[in-house]
C-alpha cells in the first residue's frame, strides 16, 4: 500500500478543466454512468475518493481525446503535472460490422447519430467491460491501478459524455463517416439480395445496330443449299435464288 502522505499535498491549480459536481455522482445522464461504473469495478475505493476529490479540485490541467486514447496533464504534489492516459481498446473490424448491423437494422438510428445522440441500444458494443478493455496509464509515482489521477480524468470524461455522449465513438476509434460508409454499404448489398432477378438494375444502353444490304449479310452458298433443300430441282431453286435477290434490292434501295 502507497503511504500517500509521503508525497506532500496537492499544488492548486488556476484555470484547470472543472467540474460541475460538488458532490455526489459525477455523471447524470446513461453513457457517463456506464463508463464511471467500469471504472469503479476497477479501482479501490481508497483512491476513488481520492481520484474525485481531484477531479472536483480541478487538478486536471487539460486533457485531449484521440482514437483509442484520453491523454491529459494533472497537476499532483510535484511541480510539474503528471501525464495521465486511459486508453480504450479500438473496436476490431468485427466489432464494428456489429454496430454497423445495429444501425442498420433500426430505422432512423443513423440519423440520430449524426445529430449527436448515441442510442443505448449500442451500448453492448461499445461500453469497455473488463481490463482487457481500458488501460490506465500515469507518470506519478504511485504504483496503484488507476491511480487517482486516471480516475479524475475518467471523472470529466463521464461528465463530457453526459453532453457529448457521441465522443465515445470516437474513443473507440470509429468516426461518424466510417459508420455512415458502412451503413449505405450494408444497405446497398441488402437491396441486391432482395432482388435476385435483377429487376431493379440499370444496364447499360444496348449498342445501336449496324445498317446494310441484306445480301451481303448471306453466305451465297449457305442461300444456294438452302433453296435445294426446299426445291424439285436445281432450276427452280436458281428461280427461287433470283427472287430472293430481287426482293432484297427493292427493300434496300429507297
Amino acid at each position: 500500500m502507497a503511504e500517500f502522505a509521503e508525497y506532500g499535498k496537492r499544488r492548486p491549480v488556476s484555470g484547470g478543466a472543472s467540474t460541475r459536481n460538488r458532490r455526489g455522482a459525477f455523471a447524470r445522464n446513461f453513457w457517463g454512468k456506464a463508463l464511471l461504473e467500469v471504472m469503479e469495478r476497477l479501482a479501490d475505493p481508497g483512491r476513488l475518493a481520492r481520484g474525485r476529490t481531484y477531479a472536483r479540485a480541478g487538478q486536471v490541467v487539460s486533457y485531449r481525446i484521440e482514437p483509442g486514447l484520453v491523454t491529459a496533464e494533472v497537476q499532483g504534489s510535484q511541480p510539474r503535472p503528471f501525464t495521465t492516459t486511459c486508453e480504450i481498446r479500438r473496436l476490431r473490424p468485427e466489432e464494428v460490422e456489429l454496430v454497423v448491423e445495429v444501425i442498420r437494422s433500426a430505422p432512423g438510428m443513423l440519423a440520430r447519430i449524426v445529430s449527436g445522440d448515441l442510442p443505448r441500444e449500442l451500448a453492448p458494443h461499445l461500453v469497455p467491460e473488463t481490463a482487457a478493455d481500458i488501460d490506465f496509464g500515469c507518470s506519478c509515482p504511485d504504483p496503484g491501478w488507476p491511480c487517482k489521477h486516471a480516475i479524475a480524468v475518467v471523472c470529466l470524461l463521464a461528465e463530457r459524455l453526459d453532453d457529448h455522449p457521441r465522443d465515445l465513438l470516437a474513443v473507440r476509434g470509429l468516426s461518424i463517416e466510417r459508420l455512415i460508409g458502412g451503413v449505405e454499404t450494408t444497405t446497398e448489398q441488402v437491396d441486391e439480395t432482395t432482388d435476385p432477378y435483377g429487376n431493379a438494375l440499370e444496364l447499360p444502353e444496348l449498342p445501336a445496330p449496324r445498317g446494310g444490304p441484306a445480301l451481303d449479310e448471306l453466305d451465297p452458298a449457305l442461300l444456294r443449299r438452302a433453296l435445294r433443300m426446299l426445291c424439285a430441282d436445281e432450276t427452280t431453286a436458281a428461280a427461287g435464288n433470283r427472287a430472293l435477290v430481287t426482293m432484297y434490292s427493292s427493300m434496300t434501295r429507297g
